[in-house]
C-alpha cells in the first residue's frame, strides 16, 4: 500500500484537501501536527470540527492532556501502528500536517549514528535531565553539536541523549556520521504552491478569524483550569502571545501582529523543510477540483474514481 502524504504550510487548506481526496480514496487521515495531538487545544490550532471532517475519520488528534509533554517520539510509537491498521484494513493512509519531524516519522525508520550504546552515559544524561530539566539537556547539545541540537526539539528527550552519547562514545558529532532515513513505505507528497504574499494573506485572515472565534479565552481557559504557562502546548503559536500579551493587559493589535509575524515565519520554515521531501509535487492553489484530480492522477496513475 502507498502513502499519500498531503504537507506544506500553514493556512494552505491541507486538511479540507486530504478530507476530499480520502472520501475518494476509501482514506483515513493521520494527522501530522504538533499541536493537533492536544485536548482542549481547538481554536489557536485550527482543529477541523466535526462538520469538517465529513464523515472521515481522524487519528492522532486529540490524544493527550494539554499538561503533559509530547515528542516525536511520542509520536512515532502512536501513529505506526495506526498508519499500519489503516493499511491492514485495506484502506488508505492520508498523512496530513504541517509538522515535518511527525511526518518523516511515519515514513522513515532512521539510524541515529552507527556508535554502540553505552547504558552509564545515557543514564547520566537520564537523570541530568530529570534534575536539571530538558532544556538545559538540550543546551549541553547544542555546545557539542549545534547542527544535530538545531534539528532536534528540546522535548525529543530520547533523540537529544543519543546524540550526546554518541559524542561522548566516539567524540564525533552525530551529525558528521552516517545517519540514514529508510522509507518504511512508498509515498507521494503533495503541497499547495501559493505565492508568498498570497501565503501571507491567508495567515493573517486565520489569526483575524481565531482572535474572533475566541482564542484570548481559550488560552484563558486553559489557564484557569490549571494548564502552567510554560507547559509545552501552550509554547505554540498564538498560545504564547496570549499568555505573554495578557500580562501586559494588551490584548488586541500588538498581539495579532506579533502572531502573524511569528506564523509568518513558522510557514518560511515549514517550506523550506518540504521543499526537501522527496516525492514532492506541487498543486496549482485556488483550484480544489483541479488539485483533487492532479492528486488522484499522480497517487494512482489515472484510475477512474
Amino acid at each position: 500500500m502507498k502513502l499519500l502524504v498531503i504537507c506544506g504550510a500553514t493556512a494552505t487548506g491541507k486538511s479540507a484537501l486530504a478530507v476530499e481526496v480520502a472520501k475518494r480514496l476509501n482514506g483515513e487521515i493521520v494527522s501530522c501536527d504538533a499541536l493537533l495531538v492536544y485536548r482542549r487545544l481547538n481554536i489557536g490550532t485550527a482543529k477541523p470540527t466535526e462538520e469538517e471532517r465529513g464523515g472521515i475519520a481522524h487519528h492522532l488528534i486529540d490524544v493527550v492532556e494539554p499538561c503533559e509533554t509530547f515528542s516525536v517520539s511520542d509520536y512515532e510509537r502512536l501513529a505506526l501502528p495506526v498508519v499500519n491498521d489503516i493499511v491492514a484494513r485495506g484502506k488508505v493512509p492520508v498523512l496530513c500536517g504541517g509538522t515535518g519531524f511527525y511526518m518523516n516519522a511515519i515514513l522513515y525508520s532512521h539510524s541515529f549514528g552507527n556508535a554502540s550504546a553505552d547504558e552509564g552515559i545515557r543514564k547520566k544524561y537520564e537523570k541530568i535531565a530529570e534534575e536539571c530539566g530538558k532544556e538545559a539537556l538540550h543546551a549541553l547539545l547544542q555546545k557539542c553539536d549545534r547542527q544535530s541540537a538545531d534539528a532536534l526539539h528540546p522535548n525529543d528527550v530520547k533523540r537529544v541523549i543519543r546524540a550526546l552519547e554518541i559524542y561522548e562514545t566516539t567524540g564525533r558529532k552525530k551529525s558528521e556520521q552516517n545517519d540514514g532515513k529508510i522509507p518504511r513505505y512508498e509515498f507521494d507528497c503533495f503541497a499547495f504552491d501559493y505565492p508568498r504574499e498570497e501565503l501571507y494573506r491567508r495567515i493573517d485572515m486565520r489569526v483575524d478569524t481565531m482572535l474572533q472565534k475566541g482564542l484570548v479565552e481559550e488560552v484563558e481557559g486553559l489557564l484557569a483550569s490549571g494548564v502552567p504557562e510554560n507547559a509545552q502546548c501552550m509554547q505554540g503559536i498564538g498560545y504564547k502571545e496570549v499568555v505573554e500579551f495578557s500580562k501586559n493587559n494588551n490584548l488586541h493589535g500588538i498581539m495579532s501582529d506579533t502572531i502573524k509575524k511569528n506564523t509568518r515565519n513558522y510557514a518560511k520554515r515549514q517550506l523550506t523543510f518540504f521543499k526537501k521531501t522527496e516525492n514532492l509535487h506541487w498543486l496549482t492553489p485556488d483550484q480544489t477540483d483541479v488539485a483533487i484530480e492532479e492528486v488522484l492522477r499522480v497517487y494512482d496513475g489515472g484510475r477512474d474514481y
